[in-house]
């Protein structure tokens, strides 16, 4: 169940912002194969968000639900980031239009759930921007509507808003800050909880050494230092260097037959208050890989003491104290 919503999401939902940008090009019909495919495996909680690839993103999905017809699949996306990050933006007009190019780019009357994207951290003390969201529920453009955060305060303010449903973050073994007092207020306030960057923008996939190199528009070449947004959402804020050592130390971890996303996966799932995780995909193979980590077993208490024992040592002195 996602928090205030009401409604029953898969543990393994589907992120999409690779269908629409900043991780090298995807073609049309590659990205609805990935749709396709994660629908076939069970998932039917999808994350977009109306900047991804300037509403691409939002628009292959619209697509793909007008393919399905009926369905039971929650879409949730995200506004505020198409002007420039200032609290002074979040008006009701400006939500208000936001939220119906999203409904136009998804095809749908009303939109499942709204997050406002990562916005400036005064939003969150505004009465009046979450009254605005409250006008947006009344008029039937949103059913519900969340936060998508990038710290642990901002998660701590939006849960205690009354009317925020969910509230997505940054959740995976290298990023372990948020377990000791967003998810259980969150859990204690009925707000659902949703896990974005679970792979640490792939770190946590296992593949990768220090001979990789990712394309020139990919965030994880030209975000590396936080220079587009922030450096949070690439790697999870870890040089990609000292990632790659925390995924040496953790592989001696993955449960038989599993690999090693499917291990950092599964290790969301069994944190207590998560109500859904959004991987990405960028083809049909992903796409069915992560889903399949919600058929693994719980991990046995030695696996997540392992987990524990590595970040505190490599990650924590890195990261813990900024996010």
């Amino acid at each position: 169940m996602l928090g205030r919503t009401g409604r029953s999401v898969s543990v393994i939902g589907l992120g999409t912002w690779q269908l629409g940008a900043d991780w090298g090009d995807v073609r049309e019909e590659d990205a609805l194969g990935v749709l396709r495919a994660a629908y076939d495996t069970g998932v039917r909680f999808f994350d977009t968000a109306d900047v991804y690839g300037d509403g691409r993103s939002e628009r292959l999905i619209g697509a793909f639900l007008r393919e399905l017809g009926d369905h039971d699949v929650m879409v949730a996306t995200k506004a505020g980031r198409r002007m420039p990050q200032v609290p002074e933006h979040y008006t009701l007009e400006n939500l208000r239009a936001w939220t119906d190019r999203s409904r136009e780019n998804l095809r749908v009357e009303r939109l499942d759930l709204v997050q406002l994207h990562c916005p400036p951290s005064a939003v969150y003390e505004s009465d009046a921007v979450f009254d605005a969201l409250d006008v947006l529920v009344d008029e039937g453009r949103v059913a519900s509507y969340g936060v998508s955060v990038e710290t642990r305060a901002e998660a701590l303010a939006a849960i205690a808003r009354p009317n925020v449903a969910s509230v997505q973050l940054i959740l995976n073994m290298l990023r372990l800050a948020p377990l000791e007092a967003v998810l259980p207020a969150a859990a204690e306030a009925n707000v659902g909880i949703i896990v974005r960057v679970p792979l640490a923008s792939g770190l946590l996939s296992g593949k990768y050494d220090e001979r990789t190199t990712f394309s020139e528009d990919d965030h994880r070449s030209y975000n590396r230092e936080g220079k587009a947004f922030d450096i949070g959402e690439t790697f999870a804020g870890v040089p990609f260097e000292t990632g790659l050592e925390a995924v040496r130390r953790l592989a001696p971890l993955v449960p038989e037959g599993a690999t090693m996303a499917q291990f950092a996966l599964r290790w969301i799932i069994d944190q207590p208050g998560v109500s859904t995780v959004i991987p990405g995909a960028r083809n049909v193979e992903q796409t069915r890989g992560n889903a399949a980590a919600a058929a693994l077993a719980p991990l046995s208490s030695d696996a997540l003491a392992g987990v524990e024992a590595i970040y505190d040592e490599l990650i924590a002195p890195l990261v813990a104290d900024r996010w």
